[in-house]
């Protein structure tokens, strides 16, 4: 989750709020590409998630980066709760210990790929001494909520009781998901509004490429990506399809009115977290917040409350992909491949669009519903999602064929080979969830903890 946003002035009309998504405009030529992905540390020899504190642990982990690569430590308290480098990628803390990049803004998935190696082999240097191992899953597969820390976040302590209140499954995305998203930029309102409507209504097809979360507390679930059921039953003020997106005079205000309808979390002032749980961001803006009485928001604070609404496709300064599983290295790559073939090409655009333009607010809902349960076998309202994987993924390498951006010292001609791992699910009809089965019900003879020493980092 993210860090504090700092830097906003004060809010002195509400334009300011709009205003702020469209300083993210930006020419074609400047567009960049922000990966993350989370992952799940834990001790090597008893298979249990990884404390905050101890000499094997998620504060031992972020001081060794610290100390061995020259990260600087963002603290809380005293508590240290993240990292920051030079070229602007960032390590946080998910609220169940969930260890996440945040990556630097770069120009190719060759660079993409280059962090995030760089980045597993200094956790795997800092983490091996330790006896730490992490993996990459969407869901915890054998953990329960008791097991999985609370890590020591203001933001979290305020979550996590709130979560408790306003949907079934708050606490378990808290502390036992994982997931890979890219960003994206835009460079008009009209260009931000396609986009995102290609964004939301494709990212079913995400899920079911990405889908590895078949378990749950040591068992099958019944579900392709649990970590996606998880996400639709959290809080339905703001997570979902966003169907507002769709219909006419749709644009950055819009989408404003979208988010100061959202409950807030909190407000951060020197440090700490206070907390404004249930109030509006409305009251705010008027100098009413119960929490702040007679006091009005920054834009730091717009910033902030904007992180806190967790749609499928969402808007900041640029566009997040999040509808796709934590996986294999392969995929942390392959997502932000598969989102720029689609976006970044006009023509592929246009053609995205042309799949989806069509679907109504319940096709789209029911895509995303069948897609956490059958993966790439789902089937409904007349769209097979194996048949539509395998046309989005080819609209997706058409796009990064126009690109065609060299890596290797221009050996490699463009970046379409890091969509080999998707496309070898369309052609297999299998998703990582469906390898996992088959081995759970396979060579594994049901034996869940086989996946730590056969799919870890």
């Amino acid at each position: 989750m993210s860090i504090p946003q700092s830097g906003g002035g004060p809010i002195e009309h509400f334009d300011q709020l709009a205003e702020y998504m469209a300083s993210g405009c930006k020419p074609k030529a400047d567009w960049k590409i922000g990966t993350e992905h989370e992952k799940f540390g834990y001790l090597a020899d008893t298979l249990e998630p990884l404390p905050y504190d101890g000499p094997s642990s998620i504060r031992a982990m972020l001081e060794g980066m610290r100390d061995r690569f020259g990260w600087t430590p963002v603290y809380e308290q005293d508590n240290i709760i993240g990292l920051t480098f030079a070229d602007g990628a960032n390590v946080s803390l998910e609220p169940g210990g969930q260890f996440e990049l945040s990556g630097a803004q770069l120009e190719t998935i060759h660079q993409t790929c280059d962090e995030v190696n760089e980045h597993l082999r200094e956790v795997q240097a800092v983490a091996e001494p330790l006896g730490i191992r992490f993996i990459g899953l969407g869901a915890a597969p054998i953990w329960t909520h008791d097991q999985m820390p609370l890590m020591p976040k203001g933001r979290y302590k305020l979550m996590n009781d709130y979560m408790g209140r306003v949907g079934t499954h708050g606490t378990q995305m808290m502390r036992r998901t994982c997931t890979v998203q890219v960003n994206l930029d835009f460079a008009s309102e009209a260009d931000m509004v396609q986009k995102l409507r290609v964004s939301l209504a494709l990212q079913p097809v995400a899920t079911a490429l990405f889908a590895n979360s078949p378990f749950f507390e040591g068992k099958p679930n019944g579900f392709k990506s649990w970590r996606s059921r998880i996400w639709r039953d959290l809080d339905p003020s703001r997570t979902g399809m966003l169907p507002f997106v769709f219909e006419d005079g749709m644009g950055f205000q819009r989408y404003v009115d979208y988010v100061l309808d959202v409950p807030m979390y909190f407000v951060y002032r020197d440090g700490k977290y206070i907390n404004a749980l249930g109030q509006s961001f409305r009251a705010f803006l008027r100098g009413e917040l119960p929490a702040l009485p007679g006091e009005k928001p920054t834009l730091s604070d717009w910033a902030d409350h904007m992180t806190t609404v967790f749609p499928e496709a969402r808007v900041k300064k640029y566009l997040e992909m999040r509808g796709a599983d934590g996986g294999p290295w392969r995929r942390l790559c392959a997502l932000p491949a598969f989102w720029v073939g689609l976006l970044y090409d006009q023509s592929s655009l246009d053609a995205a669009w042309d799949l989806v333009k069509g679907w109504d607010a319940e096709t789209r809902s029911a895509l995303h519903v069948a897609a956490s349960v059958d993966g790439l076998q789902s089937d409904t309202h007349g769209v097979k999602m194996l048949d539509l994987a395998r046309e989005v993924v080819a609209i997706s390498e058409a796009g990064l064929k126009v690109r065609a951006r060299p890596g290797a010292g221009g050996l490699i001609p463009d970046e379409t080979h890091f969509l080999s791992a998707l496309k070898d699910s369309v052609e297999s009809g299998r998703a990582p969830a469906d390898e996992l089965l088959a081995h759970y019900h396979g060579d594994w003879n049901g034996d869940l903890t086989r996946i730590y020493g056969e799919y870890s980092y």
